[in-house]
């Protein structure tokens, strides 16, 4: 069985040796591990560096892309090299690499398909406590939006076995993390969630250079994947809250034109019928939502055995 660990790179020419050293050299049931560096538009000398540890693996991006599409870029390069399982770490030593056989384990034993590490969040001593609040809160509102048990949505540090990389689609130009959570339920994927530990801050991050524009951001994330991957559900509850306020203002009619007093309240009677056509509007959008999500998903099936068949192909040749 193949690993293949994913670090994308943005100039991390200072703390991608001390990733790369902690890396482990061999795990149970894992018979090839190798490395892939992403360097997404790096200025310095990371691949220089990567290349002189002697890295083989790369995947080069010309300009800055953004850590989705790097993300995106990997894991397609890690399944034509032949990976049985992903796993996708940062260059910044984040994450405790003695840990990635905690990832891996239950993919090897068949008892999840994505494997997302959950960091000790409230322990972290370089997060602030404002971070380390909305970090709980976006993981909880992920939870009821996802229907999953995953602790930390944030976390970038991940496995994925290759059936599950063959499935997933990014299309978020800033973020993979929560999308892939939302995505992967939707399709039946197999979500585990374990604890992992973290190493001391090296540098800041350069993805949340700002709090409040990254739960903006991840917000936006949220509700575009919810609508996306459970249409009828996200435009039923908007059609039911349409609805209700209609019958609400329609029983104030009702109440004040049964005791006599309906004189003066033919503006509530207009307002109901509008919210009540909008409401049954948003439903009848919630059944076509549901019908192309249907389409979709035959498109997504289509485009996976293609997936397959092209690296069998590659793996032939």
């Amino acid at each position: 069985m193949k690993l293949i660990i994913q670090i994308p790179c943005f100039n991390e020419e200072a703390a991608l040796p001390i990733t790369l050293k902690a890396l482990p050299k061999s795990i149970d049931g894992i018979d090839d591990i190798e490395i892939l560096i992403i360097d997404d538009g790096s200025t310095d000398n990371t691949v220089e560096i990567a290349k002189k540890l002697g890295i083989k693996n790369f995947v080069i991006q010309k300009q800055n892309m953004g850590l989705a599409k790097a993300f995106t870029s990997g894991i397609n390069k890690a399944l034509e090299l032949g990976a049985d399982i992903i796993v996708n770490t940062d260059a910044d030593n984040q994450y405790c690499a003695d840990d990635i056989e905690k990832l891996v384990t239950p993919i090897i034993a068949g008892q999840a398909d994505i494997v997302i590490g959950a960091r000790p969040v409230s322990k972290i001593k370089h997060f602030s406590i404002l971070k380390k609040l909305l970090q709980k809160l976006g993981s909880w509102v992920m939870r009821m939006v996802s229907s999953t048990k995953i602790e930390d949505a944030p976390s970038g540090f991940r496995a994925f076995s290759k059936d599950a990389a063959l499935q997933l689609n990014v299309f978020d130009k800033y973020s993979y993390t929560m999308e892939t959570i939302i995505q992967a339920r939707a399709k039946g994927l197999r979500l585990l969630s374990v604890p992992i530990n973290v190493n001391p801050d090296i540098r800041k991050s350069k993805l949340v250079r700002n709090i409040f524009d990254y739960v903006r951001r991840s917000a936006f994330t949220m509700v575009r994947m919810f609508a996306i991957y459970r249409p009828f559900r996200f435009f039923a509850i908007i059609a039911g809250l349409f609805i209700f306020l209609g019958l609400l203002l329609g029983g104030r009619f009702l109440y004040y034109f049964m005791t006599g007093t309906g004189t003066g309240h033919i503006q509530s009677l207009i307002l109901t019928a509008i919210l009540l056509i909008v409401g049954f509007q948003v439903g009848l959008l919630a059944v076509i939502a549901e019908l192309l999500s249907i389409n979709r998903k035959l498109c997504e099936d289509i485009q996976k055995r293609i997936k397959r068949i092209e690296l069998d192909k590659k793996s032939i040749l």
